[in-house]
């Protein structure tokens, strides 16, 4: 810690920069896990391929440039790239900056973690309203690791380490079951009084997920502030679909109960994953001061 404090004394923008470009390498790395994990693919190989089979260069595949400098075409065919694979990569170095400005060091390690995990499973439940296990269950194992060997997930400073250490374990272990169990009997609650599945299990295990990482007040705050921030989603993408005539751009994924393809409406299927990881987001980096403060005030009560 003295070594990366007299580092950021002397070259106050090496670690910025630093932890921009890892960022946008990572969100890179998370462009192709989004891509190949729900068809069951390596990640790791093949390479980089264009849609044609053409490999992609090391110099046509830099993060964020490289979509800039093409124009977002492929040099060997001019088929079009996406914009979201930049998007991706700029918003995941951005969410890395924000947690190495906003946190000591080994908070904002744990924060990049966390960010990693919500933007892909946000992603691919975005594509296939599936959030796979490597998020789910592995999210919550690792939540749990970080929090025995990095206290300052939740909070645990000023302590002897080993006491630190298991304060914060069993932080993320009751983070992990709040958070699961409140999703839970949620989705039981609505599947008994709707008569249909309200709730995918997905959604269960990655708010305890989310739980191992912002603690079980954290993962209450995820699940209703996520409803708010979803409930507002839907409202102006069904409000754009009755003016415009058309899906929303930026909508999100709608189903019938059946499986089907269709257009945003009540009754629907919509991800519910995406919200969760906003709400969690919120909190982690900026709300936590006030959502603990309500939860003491509450508690002062009784």
């Amino acid at each position: 810690m003295n070594a990366v404090q007299e580092i950021s004394v002397a070259l106050p923008w090496f670690f910025p920069v630093l932890v921009f470009g890892l960022g946008a390498c990572v969100g890179s790395f998370l462009n192709v896990c989004i891509y190949r994990m729900p068809k069951g693919e390596s990640f790791i190989t093949p390479r980089s391929h264009c849609g044609c089979g053409q490999l992609i260069a090391w110099h046509d595949n830099i993060p964020v440039l490289s979509w800039l400098l093409l124009r977002g075409k492929a040099r060997c065919c001019g088929r079009p790239f996406s914009i979201r694979y930049p998007l991706i990569e700029l918003f995941t170095a951005l969410l890395f900056l924000a947690c190495w400005k906003l946190f000591p060091p080994d908070k904002a390690v744990a924060g990049m973690v966390l960010g990693v995990l919500l933007i892909g499973a946000t992603f691919i439940d975005l594509d296939h309203m599936i959030i796979p296990d490597a998020f789910t269950i592995g999210g919550a194992v690792l939540g749990v690791v970080l929090s025995l060997a990095l206290p300052a997930l939740h909070g645990r400073v000023h302590e002897i380490w080993m006491i630190a250490s298991m304060r914060s374990g069993l932080d993320a272990v009751l983070g992990l079951f709040v958070g699961s169990g409140l999703v839970l009997w949620i989705a039981l609650v609505a599947e008994a009084v709707l008569k249909k599945e309200a709730m995918g299990f997905g959604d269960v295990k990655f708010l305890g997920a989310i739980g191992a990482f912002v603690g079980w007040k954290g993962a209450v705050f995820s699940i209703f502030g996520g409803a708010m921030l979803g409930c507002v989603w839907f409202v102006l993408a069904l409000l754009w679909q009755k003016i415009a005539g058309r899906p929303a751009p930026v909508g999100p994924k709608v189903e019938t109960p059946e499986g089907q393809p269709a257009e945003i409406g009540f009754g629907a299927h919509v991800s519910f994953g995406p919200m969760l990881a906003a709400g969690s987001l919120l909190y982690f980096l900026w709300l936590h001061r006030w959502v603990d403060h309500y939860f003491a005030s509450l508690s002062a009560l009784f």
